[in-house]
């Protein structure tokens, strides 16, 4: 019998702040990606620090990582989820930000 595929869970806020913020932690345990996302994004250390739950800091991750493929890929297949994730939770954080 074929098994039907499953859906992916259905994203709110919370959880596209969650992914957000493993693919923060991912960049931070290997310097080189987390130097390229500082200069990338013009943040500083110490601006990141101070604003790093922030909406636009997560989703700057969010973004980051949907910008370079073989990042997202290894990302996701780090943390079990499916890669078009990444970009329905940016998508979710740009939408929530905007109102």
């Amino acid at each position: 019998m074929l098994k039907s595929p499953q859906r992916p869970p259905r994203l709110d806020r919370e959880m596209a702040e969650t992914i957000a913020a493993q693919g923060l932690a991912f960049l931070a345990a290997e310097p080189h990606r987390l130097t390229r996302f500082l200069a990338l994004t013009g943040l500083q250390a110490g601006e990141l620090k101070a604003r790093i739950g922030s909406g636009e800091v997560l989703a700057a991750v969010l973004s980051f990582l949907a910008g370079d493929e073989s990042l997202l890929l290894t990302f996701a297949a780090s943390n079990n989820i499916a890669p078009e994730t990444i970009g329905a939770a940016l998508a979710l954080m740009d939408v929530s930000d905007a109102r």
